[in-house]
C-alpha cells in the first residue's frame, strides 16, 4: 500500500453490501491502512457514527497481533447487522492459540490496556477460540477477537 494520507478518496463501489474481510501480514503501518479503509466502509454503510470507536478497536486488536503473533496473520472482518442501524461486528482472526487475558499494567506501563480499551469501548466483545485448522498435531488453534458496536 502506498503511503497516503487518511484524506485520500477510497473507491467504495467494489466493497460489499453486509461483510468486508482482508487477509494480512501485519505491519507497522497497517493499523493506518486497515482504519481508512474501515472509516470509508461505515460510510457507505450509514455508520459514520461508530467510526471513531470501530477505528480504535481495530487499532488495538492489529497491535496485539503485531505484538503477540509469531506470523504475524490474520484476518480482519467486519459485517453490518441485517439492520444495518443496528451497528457491526469487527473480529480479527489470527492461528496463534494463546488466548488473550486480562492484565494489571503498572502506571508507567507501555503497554497492557488495549483489551480494557476495546471492553470500554465495544458494547460487547468476546474471544473464541477455534481449533478447526487442520487435523491431528497440525491443528492450529487459532482465535478471533471481535467486538460489537450498535449505532
Amino acid at each position: 500500500m502506498n503511503d497516503t494520507s487518511d484524506t485520500d478518496i477510497i473507491d467504495t463501489s467494489a466493497f460489499p453490501t453486509r461483510e468486508y474481510r482482508i487477509s494480512l501480514t501485519v505491519g507497522a503501518h497497517s493499523p493506518r491502512h486497515v482504519r481508512r479503509i474501515l472509516r470509508e466502509l461505515l460510510r457507505l454503510w450509514g455508520l459514520a457514527r461508530v467510526e471513531d470507536a470501530a477505528a480504535l478497536v481495530v487499532t488495538e486488536l492489529l497491535v496485539n497481533v503485531y505484538r503477540h503473533v509469531p506470523d504475524r496473520r490474520c484476518i480482519v472482518t467486519v459485517r453490518r447487522h441485517e439492520d444495518a442501524a443496528a451497528g457491526v461486528v469487527i473480529g480479527v482472526r489470527d492461528a496463534h492459540p494463546v488466548l488473550p487475558g486480562p492484565q494489571a499494567p503498572g502506571p508507567y506501563a507501555v503497554g497492557g490496556r488495549g483489551l480494557a480499551l476495546v471492553a470500554a469501548v465495544a458494547d460487547k466483545w468476546g474471544v473464541e477460540q477455534d481449533d478447526r485448522d487442520g487435523e491431528g498435531p497440525q491443528r492450529t488453534g487459532g482465535k478471533t477477537v471481535w467486538c460489537e458496536l450498535r449505532a
